[in-house]
């Protein structure tokens, strides 16, 4: 039977309201935003060593497909939680490298909407072949039964405290003092939390600020051995696989960067195993610290952000191929070959950061 015209226009109306309906029923579903082409553009201030995981091609696209385009510049976890330079230019989301960086940057007048770990990355020690055979023998290195190696960091900050000469400590291919090098605590997130370790360690337990007053010059010793001391994570890494182990035998970083590295061309990886020289070590200090990344929340638009960032995909790309161990400190996928063997499954002795109050009137006292 034909449809009158009354009919047909009533059904095309109706079909009209629904599509309108259904417009507004998805319009506002994160995932959907992308598709639907609604796109807002959100700027803000992350750590370097993140820098490889945010331009990644299908990061990137994920993000996008939440409805947003990011502008994510680096800085230093330190400054961007209380710089006024950065923080005037009213970022929308920060994503340091501590959850301290959290109470720092309320302190510091910034409106926090909300904050979420998304990551994390313990703090490790990047070394050469022959200073940990060296170091081995002088009992200052284990290996684990899985094969990783584990850092007496306390012995070895006492030997450079004790200006002890790398032979001395069994490293005949070195000449001088004894030193490992971090970044400047006063800007970059793993110097900020290597220096807080140390002034644990010296304590015997999680500093207070009775022990800064105690341990504090010691503390400051070992940064002054170091010399020049780089402003990001990221510059540090690249300077420790530029100089080798002439230029730079010890260094302090995340452990994510040297997975970062080999997951980024695994046959690379390989020859560097096969070659003569000198090979990248990975080195856990036991205790160590463990790096959190929140994601502190500005702007209500960088809720989305958050909520992308924490799915089961961004979460196991952070991982596969980028080294970031999820909020709880787990793997959150499969391991390429590449790294098999090359982390433990869990860290098992982390030491709590000393609280914000004793890191920053630490931070006072180092030169800026």
């Amino acid at each position: 039977m034909a449809l009158s015209r009354r009919a047909f226009g009533l059904g095309l109306l109706g079909l009209g309201v629904a599509s309108t309906g259904g417009y507004f029923a998805f319009k506002d579903q994160p995932g959907l935003q992308g598709l639907l082409g609604n796109r807002t553009s959100l700027f803000g201030f992350i750590g370097g060593e993140k820098q490889a995981f945010l331009e990644d091609p299908d990061v990137v696209r994920a993000i996008g497909g939440f409805g947003l385009e990011l502008d994510a510049r680096v800085a230093g976890s330190v400054e961007m939680a209380r710089e006024p330079a950065l923080l005037s230019q009213n970022p929308a989301f920060l994503w340091p490298s501590s959850s301290i960086m959290v109470d720092i940057a309320k302190q510091n007048g910034v409106k926090v909407r909300n904050d979420q770990v998304v990551l994390n990355s313990p703090i490790v020690v990047y070394s050469w072949q022959p200073v940990v055979d060296g170091l081995t023998k002088a009992g200052l290195v284990t290996v684990t039964p899985e094969g990783q190696h584990q850092l007496d960091l306390k012995a070895l900050l006492d030997a450079i405290l004790a200006d002890t000469n790398w032979s001395v400590l069994g490293v005949d291919a070195l000449y001088g003092r004894a030193r490992i090098v971090s970044t400047d605590p006063n800007r970059s997130n793993s110097g900020f939390m290597f220096a807080g370790l140390v002034l644990s360690l010296l304590a015997g337990d999680v500093a207070t600020a009775a022990d800064l007053t105690q341990y504090g010059e010691q503390v400051r010793a070992v940064f002054r051995n170091m010399g020049f001391k780089s402003p990001s994570s990221g510059k540090l890494f690249d300077q420790y696989l530029a100089g080798g182990l002439g230029g730079e035998p010890m260094i302090v970083g995340y452990e994510n960067q040297l997975v970062e590295w080999i997951l980024a061309d695994p046959a690379r990886w390989t020859r560097v195993q096969s070659s003569t020289g000198a090979k990248p070590v990975v080195l856990y200090p036991r205790p160590t610290v463990y790096s959190a990344h929140p994601l502190i929340v500005i702007d209500p638009a960088a809720d989305r952000l958050l909520e992308v960032l924490t799915t089961p995909r961004l979460q196991e790309m952070a991982w596969t191929r980028h080294g970031f161990r999820g909020p709880l400190g787990t793997f959150t996928g499969t391991a390429d070959s590449a790294i098999a063997g090359l982390l433990p499954a869990e860290i098992d002795a982390v030491l709590p950061m000393p609280d914000a109050s004793v890191m920053l009137a630490m931070l006072a006292q180092f030169p800026k």
